[in-house]
């Protein structure tokens, strides 16, 4: 898959996902065979307003390619904020039309862009002429079964120089309720030469080589089913290159790469966020190990990184 200039091989791409695809969870991803990586959201009006963002906009060449998510509605306000993002040196620029959080969708932003192709066609036209690096855009089948307004957007991305669109086949106000509609990708794909990547209800990598198949599209976004498990990456690049079905990793893999990751938010972040992010990522690297619910209700205690990390270590001696 080739965005703009970009390649992306193979197709596998982390999801944007707020408080969980910071540095160290994007630099995991890439290790284990995630092709292209995205940030959190980051909004266009904090940003040329001077908020503090430094935590979101930190990346490594590690990284690369690496793509900035921006999110806003105001076209003028959508161009200055892709060029300060272009400043500092992304592969690409990503558009946010899909998030069905209420904060966001209330002030006109993410999904409630659906509701308005012909704005959406004034922020891309915007943001292509404000920069040089490839745009995409991801979205969603539409606001509402009632208005699937995916094809048309994706066509009218097209046309105002937009390299890549990413399709979630769930509407906003469905949030992430009920079921992926892939016959939605697979319409996009079909209305547009520009590469299109499926995105949602990809658990597995079974998952990924069936969106691919049924849908036809580019390449896949994985992004809830990567939670604590950066190896879903791996697991679908052998089954799409070498039709391998390989082994989940063992607990201990699983235990020192959620320390590893805790290290590594410490140093970004420092160690009292760190602590308090990785309530969260550890439940989700134990998930579905015995004494994994006991376990975590010690974490969510911890107060230190090296508490934290003891825990784990308690936890896997005792499997």
């Amino acid at each position: 898959m080739i965005i703009g200039t970009i390649a992306v091989e193979p197709g596998l791409v982390l999801a944007p996902m707020a408080g969980i695809t910071s540095h160290p969870f994007r630099l995991l991803a890439r290790e284990q065979g995630c092709a292209l990586v995205v940030s959190e959201m980051i909004s266009a009006r904090a940003l040329v307003y001077g908020a503090n963002q430094e935590h979101l906009l930190f990346f490594s060449d590690a990284e690369r390619p690496f793509a900035f998510q921006l999110f806003g509605s105001e076209p003028s306000l959508m161009a200055e904020a892709a060029a300060r993002l272009e400043a500092l040196g992304p592969d690409l620029i990503d558009l946010n039309l899909g998030c069905p959080t209420r904060k966001i969708v209330r002030n006109g932003d993410g999904g409630a862009l659906m509701r308005d192709p012909k704005r959406c066609s004034s922020i891309f036209e915007a943001v292509v002429r404000a920069v040089r690096c490839p745009v995409t855009v991801k979205m969603r089948k539409g606001w509402s079964e009632a208005a699937p307004t995916a094809v048309e957007i994706a066509v009218r991305a097209e046309a105002a120089g937009i390299k890549a669109v990413t399709i979630h086949g769930r509407t906003v106000e469905q949030g992430y309720s009920g079921h992926a509609d892939w016959e939605a990708i697979k319409a996009v794909k079909e209305a547009v030469s520009i590469p299109v990547i499926g995105n949602g209800d990809i658990a597995s990598a079974r998952d990924a080589k069936t969106m691919l198949e049924r849908c036809r599209c580019d390449g896949i976004m994985v992004g809830r089913a990567a939670r604590g498990n950066p190896w879903i990456f791996r697991e679908i690049k052998a089954l799409l290159e070498d039709n391998m079905v390989i082994e989940p990793p063992l607990p201990a893999e699983r235990i020192a790469t959620a320390i590893r990751h805790l290290n590594l938010l410490a140093a970004l972040k420092g160690e009292k966020i760190a602590v308090l992010e990785m309530r969260c990522h550890a439940g989700w690297y134990i998930r579905g190990l015995p004494g994994a619910a006991a376990a975590r209700q010690r974490l969510i205690k911890a107060a230190t990184p090296s508490e934290m990390a003891e825990i784990l270590l308690q936890f896997q001696s005792s499997l």
